[in-house]
C-alpha cells in the first residue's frame, strides 16, 4: 500500500513538471515582424535559469512536502491501524476473558449445585438410615418392654397366686386354730351341763352352745393371728354384764403377745348378745378362754 501511494506521488510531481515548462513555453513571444522586408529575423524572449532553478527549486521542495506530507500520512495511518488492531486484540481478549470467566462461573455453579446435590442426598440417606435404625431399635425396645412386662405380670400373678394360696391356707389353718381355741373354750361350759342331765340340763347345754358358736364366730373376726404365735397359748377370763356388755379381761397365763391380740379382739366386740333364760345367761357371765392359734 505505501510503495502505491510513492507511485502515485511520483506521477503527480511529472505531471507538475509537464504543466510548469507549458507554461513557461507559453509565455515566451514568438512574433514575426512583417515589416522587415530583408533578411530572417527570430525574435524570442529569452528565460532567466535561475529563474527555472528557482522554480525546480520549489518543486523540488513542493515534490518532498508532498513526499513528507504523505509519508507523513502513510504513518498516521498505520499508527491508527495499529491502534485499531491493538484495540480490536484487547476487545477481543477481554470479549474472551469474559467468556471464559462466564464459563468459569457457570461449571462452578453447576460443580456447587452438583456437590449440594450429592450433600443433600447422603443427608437424605443418612436420616433414612438414622430414622430405620431408630425404629428397629425403638421395635427391639418395645418387643423387650413387651417381653419384660408379660414376665413380670406372670410373676406378678403366679406370685398373687401362691400369696392368695398362701392366705389362704394361713386363713383355714388360723380358722381351724381359733375354731380349736373356741371350742376348747366352751368345752368346760358343755361337759359342766353336760353332767347336770335331764331335760332341762341339756337345754341349757344346748343354749350356752349356741350363744358360745356365735360368741366365737363374734371373736374370730376380730382376732388377728400372726406366725409367731405358731406354737403359743393364752389363757383369758372373760366377765360379761347381764346384758352382754364386756366387763373384764384378764389373762390367766401365756404368750403376752397372744393374750394382747385375743383380748383386743374381745374389747373390739364390746357387747356380746344373751339370751332370755337367767340360767343361760349365768353361765356366760364368766367364760375361762384358751386361744392356742
Amino acid at each position: 500500500m505505501k510503495k502505491s501511494n510513492y507511485s502515485k506521488s511520483v506521477v503527480i510531481s511529472v505531471a507538475i513538471h509537464a504543466l510548469l515548462i507549458v507554461l513557461l513555453l507559453w509565455g515566451a513571444d514568438f512574433t514575426f515582424d512583417n515589416k522587415q522586408p530583408v533578411g530572417n529575423t527570430i525574435q524570442a524572449t529569452m528565460v532567466d535559469p535561475a529563474m527555472l532553478n528557482q522554480q525546480a527549486q520549489q518543486i523540488r521542495q513542493q515534490r518532498q512536502a508532498a513526499k513528507e506530507a504523505e509519508q507523513a500520512r502513510q504513518d498516521r495511518l498505520e499508527q491508527q491501524t495499529a491502534a485499531l488492531e491493538t484495540q480490536r486484540k484487547a476487545e477481543a481478549e477481554r470479549i474472551r476473558q469474559l467468556k471464559a470467566d462466564k464459563l468459569a462461573a457457570e461449571k462452578q455453579t453447576r460443580e456447587a449445585e452438583k456437590q449440594q446435590q450429592l450433600q443433600q442426598q447422603q443427608a437424605l440417606e443418612a436420616k433414612a438410615k438414622a430414622e430405620a435404625k431408630a425404629k428397629v431399635e425403638a421395635q427391639a425396645k418395645a418387643d423387650a418392654k413387651a417381653k419384660a412386662e408379660a414376665k413380670a405380670k406372670a410373676e406378678a400373678k403366679a406370685k398373687a397366686e401362691a400369696k392368695a394360696k398362701a392366705e389362704a391356707k394361713a386363713k383355714a389353718e388360723a380358722q381351724a386354730k381359733q375354731d380349736a381355741a373356741l371350742n376348747d373354750m366352751f368345752s368346760g361350759l358343755e361337759a359342766e351341763n353336760a353332767q347336770r342331765g335331764g331335760a332341762r340340763g341339756k337345754h341349757i347345754a344346748d343354749e350356752v352352745a349356741r350363744y358360745g358358736a356365735i360368741y366365737k364366730q363374734m371373736i374370730q373376726q376380730n382376732l388377728l393371728v400372726d406366725q409367731s404365735f405358731k406354737g403359743q397359748e393364752c389363757k383369758l377370763t372373760l366377765r360379761l354384764s347381764a346384758n352382754g356388755l364386756v366387763l373384764n379381761v384378764s389373762q390367766l397365763a401365756g404368750n403376752d403377745t397372744l393374750c394382747r391380740a385375743a383380748k383386743s379382739a374381745v374389747l373390739q366386740v364390746s357387747e356380746f348378745p344373751m339370751p332370755d333364760n337367767p340360767d343361760v345367761v349365768k353361765q356366760l357371765r364368766v367364760i375361762n378362754l384358751t386361744v392356742s392359734p
